[in-house]
C-alpha cells in the first residue's frame, strides 16, 4: 500500500531548468561558444559536483572574465525567466488527488530549502507538503539517496510505500539507490537525456491519473514478490 509521494522540485514541479539552461546558453554564445545539453548535464540535478560552468567558460575563452559581475547578470536573467513560469502540467491535480487519498506529500531537492520553500509559497503550493528536504539537510545530494531516505523518514514510509517523481538522471539514480519506485517525468531539457533507469516514464503527469499510477506501482511490487 502506497503511503507517500515524494517530488523533486526543479524541472518537475516548476521548470527552473529551462531558464537556467537558457541563461547559460546566452552567456556562452555572447563569448562565441556553444553551450550544449551534455555540458549542462554535468551540473543537472545535483550540487554534489566539482564541475564549474563559469570556470569552464573562462578556460574556453582563454582570457580573464569578471566572473562576479557576469554571474550576477546571468543569475538575474535566470530568476526573471523563472518568475514567469507556471506550475508544470498535472502537478496540482496529483496533489489534490493525493490529499483526497490521505497520502503523505514531500519534496526532496538538491536545491536549498529556502529556494524550494520560497517558490512553493509563491506558487501557492507550500501547504500541500508535510516534508521539504533540501541540500541543507544532507551531506550529499543526488545521486546519493540521502535526500529520499530522509524524506521517507519524515513521512513515516518505507521504500516500498512511496513513489518518487523525478526528471533527471541523477535523481532517478538516487531513487533507485533508495529502493523507491521512480516515475520519470522529463521536461524539454531532460527529455534529451537517458532516463531509462526509471521504473515508469510519463511525458506528463496529465497522461495518467494518480489512482491508475498507484495501481501500476502496486502491481510492480506484487509481481516482484511473487
Amino acid at each position: 500500500m502506497i503511503k507517500a509521494l515524494i517530488f523533486d522540485f526543479d524541472g518537475l514541479i516548476l521548470d527552473t531548468e529551462g531558464p537556467v539552461y537558457q541563461s547559460w546558453e546566452e552567456l556562452y554564445r555572447s563569448h562565441g561558444l556553444e553551450f550544449t545539453i551534455d555540458l549542462y548535464a554535468e551540473v543537472l540535478g545535483t550540487t554534489d559536483t566539482t564541475f564549474d560552468l563559469m570556470a569552464h567558460l573562462q578556460e574556453q575563452t582563454g582570457r580573464e572574465i569578471d566572473t562576479r559581475s557576469v554571474e550576477a547578470r546571468r543569475r538575474a536573467r535566470e530568476l526573471a525567466m523563472i518568475a514567469e513560469r507556471p506550475v508544470l502540467p498535472g502537478i496540482e491535480a496529483y496533489l489534490q488527488a493525493a490529499r483526497q487519498m490521505e497520502l503523505g506529500l514531500g519534496v526532496a531537492s538538491s536545491s536549498s530549502c529556502d529556494w524550494v520553500n520560497g517558490h512553493l509559497k509563491r506558487l501557492g503550493l507550500l501547504e500541500n507538503f508535510q516534508c521539504i528536504v533540501g541540500s541543507d539537510d544532507v551531506d550529499r545530494t543526488k545521486p546519493d539517496p540521502a535526500l529520499f531516505l530522509k524524506a521517507l523518514d519524515c513521512l513515516g514510509a518505507g521504500p516500498k510505500e512511496a513513489v518518487v517523481f523525478e526528471d533527471s538522471p541523477r535523481g532517478i539514480e538516487a531513487a533507485n539507490r533508495a529502493g523507491i519506485f521512480c516515475v520519470a517525468v522529463p521536461n524539454p531539457l531532460s527529455r534529451q537525456l537517458d532516463l531509462s533507469h526509471a521504473d515508469l516514464r510519463l511525458d506528463s503527469l496529465e497522461d495518467l491519473p494518480l489512482r491508475d499510477l498507484l495501481g501500476r506501482v502496486e502491481f510492480h511490487w506484487n509481481g516482484r514478490a511473487s
